[in-house]
This record gives structure tokens, C-alpha cells and sequence, in this order.
């Protein structure tokens, strides 16, 4: 079976490091990439998919130096890039407006406030596996242990 592939982009090693660790009941069936800007996550995007890989999941902070995880996001969306990888977003500080840019340009599945609760982040991503696999037609089976 192929590994999935999850990137997490933040500009703290701190809260890549808590990611991986709650996250990491997924770690027999997913690859994880990390990334501490939005152009090193590029490159790690581009680097994979020219490689034939694609992406289940992006976990992005939305304040970093340099692009924003909304437009990162967005732009990568856009460009078709990631179109069919699901999306979280991380925040920490986040008006409306940032929300609506969220989920109408960078079609976000979920928006989480810093810091996240362990349980509920580890319940939303087997809820999108789920549709993931659904929507990949991957063998449920393969799968089943880690769904919702």
C-alpha cells in the first residue's frame, strides 16, 4: 500500500513537533513532511508531485514570515496544485475577513485556533480521510482502523 502523504507548514519547529506527535497515529498508512515556511512547503509540494505524488493533507499556520498560509494555500488551489488535498488551518490571530479569504479562496475544510485540542484535531482528520479515501476510491479496508 502507498503511503499518504501530510504536509505541516509552521514557522515554529515547536509546533511541528506537536503536530507529528498528534498526528502521529497515522503514521503506519502516511508519510509526513514538514515545512517551515510557505515557499519551503512549496518546494516540498512541487518536489512530490513531480515525483507523482499527491498530497491527503496540508496542516498550515496561517501567520508566518514572508506568504500567509490563506494565500499559500489559495494559490496553490488555484493553480491546481493542491485542488484535491484537504486543508486545516491553524491560527492563533484571525479577523473575518482572514476567515472568509479561508474558505472561499483557499477552500479550507477546517479552521482551528492555536493551541488546537489534541483529540478534536485526531477526530477531524479521520473524518477527512474518510471522504478522502471515498472520494480516491481506496480500499476501505486498508483504511478502516484509522477512519472515523
Amino acid at each position: 500500500m502507498r503511503k499518504l502523504n501530510i504536509l505541516c507548514v509552521d514557522d515554529q519547529r515547536e509546533v511541528l513537533a506537536a503536530l507529528k506527535k498528534d498526528l502521529s497515529f497515522f503514521e503506519p498508512i502516511a508519510t509526513f513532511n514538514e515545512a517551515e515556511s510557505a515557499n519551503e512547503a512549496e518546494e516540498v509540494v512541487r518536489e512530490l508531485t513531480t515525483a507523482g505524488e499527491s498530497f491527503f493533507l496540508v496542516v498550515c499556520d496561517h501567520i508566518m514570515p514572508g506568504e500567509n498560509g490563506v494565500d499559500f494555500l489559495a494559490r496553490l488551489s488555484r493553480d491546481g496544485v493542491l485542488a484535491e488535498t484537504h486543508k486545516i488551518l491553524l491560527t492563533g490571530l484571525a479577523d473575518q475577513q482572514d476567515t472568509i479569504r479561508a474558505i472561499n479562496d483557499a477552500k479550507i475544510d477546517l479552521y482551528m485556533e492555536k493551541p488546537w485540542d489534541g483529540d478534536e484535531l485526531l477526530k477531524a482528520v479521520k473524518k477527512l480521510l474518510g471522504k478522502y479515501v471515498q472520494a480516491h476510491n481506496l480500499s476501505d479496508a486498508a483504511f478502516q482502523e484509522y477512519l472515523d
